[in-house]
């Protein structure tokens, strides 16, 4: 083809190549940081390759997960805090595999943007990596896409994509039975679902991201950012050491849809509400948003990030290792006979 007078280019179009090839340099030692046994290559071809078997799983069974970040993002990018939000998104999708039972292996990542900027694309890349080396997965791809009004400016979407592994047949949840004890892993605050519930409670109480946190000693926007709590390395300690049945990763539904998910038909469970504390942010939410008790319980994690169910005459040992693993562990309830979740007492 020949060079015409005022070509236009796909720079002219909004979208800068030259940014993309600044960020894929920028944090590729930061994905790098993340190598486990079963890496096959780096970032920058095509698709990334992984060896099962060098990661030590003779009979492979994989599981994935994918997830975002939600509405928490809006609160991230108004507050320029982005640090935390890498690790929410890899958390969000390696404590479901656990549930599963599977190591997590490694990562994918998709950020998309409307104008990218090379240092907060990877301020968040960076924070992914270190939510994989937490995890004990690697950053092995992503895609970054630069899409010119796609999006409002200075806005970005966050996806994520993990695979984990088991050896065939010993995916969870199994043997789960009525006298099974339910222990509950505390959470870091309200991790990542919600958030539009808590975005609305804070207009209805007035304030700002910038204000001070009324629970907590920081700004409001700091305070809620929080990253979800890391659960895979303790889960999978306590998988290891024998006893337990189930995991339920508690998300968006809350204690009231997520631990039914893990149960047999025919069983439900009897949670104890005063064996925790309410953490002080859901006493806010609960107060200032003037949000019932129901309302909570299937909407936040209330305080409960992960729930075991366990073999009752293993609950002393298994809660004592998670405790070992830098958990706090409550003895929160019992599997029981007839479905649904029954609660007695109170959040407080």
């Amino acid at each position: 083809m020949t060079e015409r007078k005022n070509s236009l280019s796909y720079a002219d179009a909004g979208v800068d190549i030259d940014a993309g090839n600044a960020l894929v340099e920028r944090i590729k030692p930061a994905a790098a940081s993340t190598t486990r046994p079963g890496v096959m290559d780096a970032l920058g071809g095509f698709g990334a390759l992984f060896d099962p078997k060098a990661a030590g799983y003779d009979d492979p069974v994989l599981v994935a997960a994918t997830d975002g970040v939600g509405t928490k993002l809006r609160i991230a990018i108004d507050t320029g805090h982005l640090d935390g939000i890498g690790q929410d998104l890899v958390a969000m999708c390696v404590n479901d595999l656990v549930c599963q039972g599977a190591e997590p292996l490694f990562f994918l990542d998709y950020f998309a943007t409307g104008k990218l900027s090379v240092d907060e694309g990877a301020r968040v890349v960076e924070g992914i990596a270190r939510g994989c080396k937490a995890a004990g997965c690697a950053l092995i791809g992503g895609e970054t896409a630069e899409m010119p009004g796609m999006y409002h400016d200075g806005d970005f979407d966050l996806a994520g994509f993990a695979v984990g592994a088991m050896q065939r047949g010993t995916a969870l949840p199994a043997g789960v039975v009525a006298g099974d004890v339910l222990l509950g892993l505390a959470s870091d605050g309200v991790h990542s679902n919600g958030y539009s519930l808590v975005r609305k409670v804070a207009e209805h109480a007035g304030l700002g991201w910038d204000d001070a946190a009324p629970f907590a000693d920081s700004s409001l926007g700091e305070a809620l950012l929080v990253p979800t709590r890391l659960y895979v390395k303790p889960a999978l300690t306590a998988i290891r050491a024998g006893g337990v049945h189930a995991l339920a990763h508690i998300t968006g539904g809350g204690v009231t849809e997520n631990l039914p998910r893990v149960l047999p038909k025919e069983l439900g469970a009897d949670i104890d509400l005063g064996a925790w504390s309410l953490p002080p942010v859901f006493r806010w939410l609960a107060e200032a948003g003037g949000v019932s008790q129901a309302e909570m319980l299937k909407t936040f994690n209330s305080g409960i990030g992960l729930i075991l169910s366990v073999a009752a005459d293993r609950a002393d040992m298994l809660a004592a290792l998670l405790e070992a693993e830098g958990e706090t562990v409550f003895r929160i309830g019992t599997v029981t006979e007839g479905q649904g979740v029954r609660y007695s007492g109170t959040l407080a």
